[in-house]
């Protein structure tokens, strides 16, 4: 038997989650007699801002939060990335915890564009990677692997729309976490999983 978990209805659930349980598993699960099947981000290849290849194996070990955006975003993007900069400040030593920012704008945005834009933003790139690859490719993953929005839209501001979402992903490949990237209490949140999840990985299984 299956059964779908909404991912939005799991959000509201997280907020009220007392600190000593474990974080939820967002997307769709199926429930089997004896397994249970978390939704987990598919296998993806793409190039970041130093032209390097960026494969799931690129975050072997590590839990990653993940974006999407464009660089000559006239709405949310400044704010998602001041958001995103204070959990790049936050765990800068900690190699256990890494960005994953998608450009839903690639034919714009070139690995010489988002390596600019990294640098001006003062980030390394072996903690914080700005990608681009194919459009439809990235507008697949983003709704297929991180339930998130990412479409042309000519009557949107700037020619796209997007979800301002910040998922933070597990070791494990399983979305652990839904957060609106624009609001800074939902980015404290963030981080404070961040931790927790953090701490489930040093607990004896």
């Amino acid at each position: 038997m299956k059964k779908l978990l909404l991912p939005f209805i799991i959000f509201v659930a997280c907020d009220q989650q007392s600190s000593s349980e474990k974080l939820p598993f967002l997307g769709n699960t199926i429930y089997e007699e004896n397994d249970t099947i978390y939704h987990t981000v598919q296998d993806f290849q793409l190039v970041d801002q130093d032209s390097s290849i960026v494969t799931n194996e690129t975050f072997a070990n590590q839990i990653y939060v993940a974006d999407f955006f464009f660089t000559s975003c006239p709405t949310i993007c400044p704010t998602m990335k001041a958001q995103m900069l204070r959990v790049y400040e936050k765990f800068e030593t900690n190699d256990q915890v890494a960005i994953l920012s998608h450009t839903i704008d690639p034919n714009y945005d070139t690995v010489a564009l988002l390596r600019d834009y990294a640098e001006r933003l003062g980030v390394r790139s072996d903690k914080w990677k700005f990608v681009t690859g194919d459009q439809d490719y990235i507008y697949d993953l983003a709704e297929k692997s991180y339930i998130s929005l990412a479409d042309e839209d000519g009557n949107a501001p700037g020619g796209f729309v997007h979800s301002g979402a910040f998922l933070l992903v597990d070791k494990d490949r399983r979305i652990r976490g839904f957060y609106d990237g624009t609001v800074p209490e939902q980015v404290d949140v963030l981080m404070n999983d961040i931790e927790k999840l953090l701490k489930e990985y040093e607990e004896p299984n």
